[in-house]
Order: C-alpha cells, then sequence, then structure tokens
C-alpha cells in the first residue's frame, strides 16, 4: 500500500471530492476538447499546476504528488487528467526556463487562461529526432528558428509551444509564441480520439534569447530529465484510465443480470476483473515506486526505469479497456459509450510520447550497458 503523508492524503481526498462531485457528469464527453471549465475549477482550488513553483501559480509541491492528483483527477474524467500541465511542456519551462520565460509563461498556465504545447515530431523525423530538420540559425546576435513540426496538440488552444529544434552546438529546445511572424498553419488532423492535431511551418521565426531553454550536449541531456517526468506522467494517466475503465466494469458486472443472476458471478467474469486488477496494480506499483523515489532523492528518475513504466503501463491499459469493454459486451460497443471512448483513447498510449519499440530500444540499450540494477542501486 502506498503510504502517504497527512498531506498527500488531504490532497488525494480533497482532490476525488472534487472529481466525483464535479467531474464526473461530464466525464467521457468532451470529444477533443480541452475541459476548460475543470481546469478552472482546479485553478480556483489551488490543483492546477500543483508541482510549479508557487511564485508563478503553482502549487509549489512536488513532481510526486502532482503524479498523485493525475491519477486521482483521471480515474473520473481522462480528459481533464490529460490536460493537467505539471508533466509536459510547463515541466520543462519550469526546470530550465529563465526568469523572463518563467514569469511570461506559467501563470497563465497555473490559473487556467492558457496552455504551451510540446513540438518534436517532423514529416520525416517521428522517433529519430536526431534526423529532425528544424534549426535555430543566428544572424546579428539574434536567433531564428525554421522548419515543420507534426502531430502537435491542441495548438488552437495554446499560445506557444516548447519546439525541439537543431542548434549549431546540438539539439536544443526553445519556446515560440504561435503568433509570431513566420509562423504559418498548414494543416489540422484530428486522431481517433477526437483530439486535433496540427502540421505547422516556421520561416525565420525570431525567439527571444529569454525563450532557449536548452541546447548543446549538456543541455540536451537535461531535457532528457524532463521528459523522463514526461514519461512517468504518460504511465500514471494510463493507470488513471485503466481505473477508469475498470471501475464501468465491476459495476456493470454486479448491476448485469443473465441468467438469473448477475454476470459477475460466472467464474469466466470473474477471472477477467482479478487479471485486470493485477495488470492494474502492478502498474499503480511501479509507478509510484518511481515518482516517490525520485521525490524523496531530489531528482529526475531514471530513463530505462520510466521506460519500462511507460511500456508496461500503455500495454496494461489497451488490455484493461478492451476486457473492460467486453465485459459490457454490445453495449460498450456503441458509439457514445465511455467504454467504446476509452477504447479508443487507449490506443493512443503505445504511440505518444514514445512508441512501444522506442521504449524498448531505450531499454535493451540500457541493458547492455549495465544490465538490471542489483538491490541497492
Amino acid at each position: 500500500m502506498l503510504e502517504l503523508t497527512d498531506e498527500q492524503q488531504l490532497l488525494v481526498s480533497e482532490t476525488r471530492r472534487i472529481a466525483e462531485n464535479e467531474f464526473a457528469g461530464n466525464a467521457c464527453q468532451w470529444d477533443g476538447e480541452k475541459p476548460w471549465p475543470n481546469l478552472e475549477t482546479l485553478s480556483d482550488r489551488g490543483l492546477l499546476g500543483v508541482s510549479l513553483p508557487e511564485e508563478y501559480g503553482g502549487g509549489g509541491m512536488s513532481e510526486f504528488e502532482a503524479i498523485l492528483l493525475e491519477e486521482v483527477v483521471g480515474r473520473v474524467c481522462p480528459d481533464t487528467a490529460y490536460a493537467l500541465p505539471d508533466m509536459g511542456a510547463s515541466r520543462a519551462i519550469a526546470m530550465f526556463g529563465s526568469e523572463a520565460a518563467k514569469e511570461k509563461y506559467l501563470p497563465p498556465v497555473c490559473n487556467a487562461e492558457n496552455h504551451v504545447a510540446i513540438a518534436i515530431s517532423e514529416p520525416e523525423a517521428g522517433s529519430d529526432v536526431t534526423s529532425m530538420n528544424t534549426h535555430i540559425k543566428e544572424d546579428g546576435g539574434e536567433l531564428y528558428l525554421s522548419g515543420e513540426k507534426i502531430w502537435v496538440s491542441s495548438v488552437d488552444e495554446d499560445g506557444a509551444a516548447v519546439v525541439w529544434a537543431k542548434f549549431p552546438d546540438g539539439l536544443g529546445t526553445v519556446i515560440m509564441d504561435f503568433d509570431r511572424a513566420g509562423v504559418e498553419i498548414q494543416e489540422n488532423y484530428t486522431n481517433m480520439f477526437g483530439h486535433e492535431q496540427t502540421q505547422f511551418y516556421m520561416e525565420d521565426v525570431h525567439i527571444p534569447e529569454e525563450n532557449v531553454l536548452t541546447h548543446g550536449p549538456e543541455g540536451f541531456k537535461q531535457q532528457l530529465k524532463s521528459l523522463n517526468w514526461e514519461r512517468l506522467g504518460n504511465s500514471t494517466l494510463c493507470n488513471a484510465v485503466a481505473l477508469c475503465a475498470f471501475d464501468k466494469a465491476l459495476e456493470y458486472s454486479q448491476d448485469r443480470v443473465q441468467f438469473d443472476q448477475p454476470i459477475g458471478e460466472f467464474q469466466g467474469i470473474e477471472w477477467k476483473l482479478a487479471d485486470m486488477a493485477k495488470q492494474i496494480q502492478v502498474s499503480r506499483a511501479l509507478t509510484h515506486q518511481l515518482a516517490q523515489s525520485a521525490h524523496r532523492r531530489g531528482e529526475s528518475p531514471g530513463r530505462m526505469e520510466t521506460s519500462v513504466a511507460k511500456l508496461y503501463s500503455a500495454e496494461m491499459l489497451e488490455s484493461v479497456v478492451s476486457e473492460s469493454l467486453q465485459i459490457h459486451g454490445a453495449n460498450g460497443y456503441q458509439q457514445g459509450h465511455p467504454l467504446e471512448y476509452l477504447y479508443r483513447y487507449a490506443r493512443g498510449r503505445r504511440i505518444a510520447a514514445g512508441t512501444d519499440e522506442i521504449q524498448k530500444n531505450t531499454i535493451a540499450g540500457a541493458l547492455k550497458e549495465g544490465g538490471l540494477p542489483h538491490i541497492g542501486e
């Protein structure tokens, strides 16, 4: 059982109360729209951006508390958990941004007034970030960004993006405002889950020096630490969505009567529920342990460990949602049913934030370097 401090337990209890009372009614009905009313509610209660610095409107807590909150919210409303700002682009700004950048971009995020996207993939460079063509050049002491990005979520609702690009000294990241001269929206796509993703061009977009986050070999290594938290955030989201599906399947199995008894009394359904619970609890334990351990050490979680968590949780989620839908039978297969909604959502988790295959490559590379760690390492 996860051991929490009194403050953490209070955070979990209060967040659960808000989610169940105020988010449940519209859960699984947002159809790609960002749930701004829910985000505003969390902001009003001081629960939006809980791990972002207090001086910029955040809660000043750790990433561990953010992960606790994400699971509690996502178990009720996956869309709201997906929109929480703690583990994505805002995390990179909080970790590496200049004072000016933090003052400009973090308060609107914590106040539910704006959001920051993250732009990595390109038409010819998805998983292979070293092949990206987006680049920074210096001219007269000023920095200019040119290139192309694709599969960027929520561009129409976000004011800026953390963009990955090549500097003369290696890969790096900058913050780019979408209203800058030289930014051109090329095309919008809608994925299976209903989220809009955008392809856009950049031609000599001026980037102020204070908007540079990382660059160069050491800077890029630092950026990867932010990605480790993003992977763990994705694992948490998978756990939360799996719990959401499981709760619905368990309730349905107790209410649905066939052959004069609830279907949950049949061993075939009992075994499904037991297997689902087993997978969820293993994934939660791994995610919680990594987050809590990193919090205690005061550093980011390891790359291999977060890849293991991200890979396992994404595979677990797809399995659990599929079995939850199976328990609902034809009812769960209808458009508009929460399980149909979650089924479409689950499939994307094996692609977003690093595909299964990339996670396996990362794990294999780490194993070749040092094998699996011994106890105490």
